[in-house]
């Protein structure tokens, strides 16, 4: 469980900045930011590999997906980034340090990348960036990141990252659409210790 401390601290730490990205809190109140959660949770490839414990599929389910996520970071468990590019402020797509435990100094990570901007390492970079975040701002220990079994590309991104495979998870994720199914996943982690690997050439 996260502490006290960490109940006003998480909204007050800097956005992380580097990777020609920058990380921004979403904004639960914001029209264009509902519109794009939407669009990137909407995306088949998206859809493919993740089933969030509430499926909904119009603005309103958006902007309560946001306002549960804003009400998780001023409680310490989560912190929810909207990828943008550094120069432009386009949004790329989302990056999340979730369920953080600061007693065990642990968190798992998940992201995607909107249709548009894959292909230039924008997961890859993004995952550096966040990973620096949390071992530096929140004093993080281990990072976790789990990948449905076949998603090759999220596979390829965590090792990338320094993230090294664990091992199978049996029946760790929810079928595609659904929450009467199971599947298996790939644990992938990170060490505050190990080293940080170079972010991939940019274009």
């Amino acid at each position: 469980m996260a502490s006290t401390r960490m109940h006003t601290l998480l909204p007050s730490l800097p956005e992380p900045r580097g990777h020609a990205l920058h990380l921004r809190s979403w904004d639960a109140g914001s029209d264009a930011d509902a519109e794009i959660w939407l669009r990137g949770c909407l995306d088949p490839d998206f859809q493919r590999w993740n089933t969030p414990l509430k499926l909904w599929t119009d603005l309103a389910g958006a902007r309560e997906s946001l306002r549960a996520r804003a009400r998780e970071a001023e409680e310490g468990r989560c912190s929810s980034f909207r990828i943008t590019d550094g120069e432009s402020g386009a949004t790329l797509g989302h990056i999340g340090v979730n369920e953080i435990n600061l007693t065990l100094k642990l968190a798992r990570v998940g992201y995607w990348v909107l249709p548009e901007a894959r292909g230039r390492g924008v997961a890859t970079r993004a995952l550096l960036l966040a990973s620096r975040w949390a071992f530096a701002e929140l004093g993080l220990h281990r990072l976790e990141l789990g990948h449905a079994v076949g998603h090759h590309a999220s596979c390829r991104v965590a090792e990338r990252c320094g993230f090294a495979y664990e091992g199978t998870m049996r029946g760790a994720m929810f079928e595609a659409g659904r929450h009467d199914g199971f599947r298996d996943a790939h644990l992938h982690a990170r060490l505050a210790t190990d080293a940080e690997p170079e972010p991939p050439g940019m274009r």
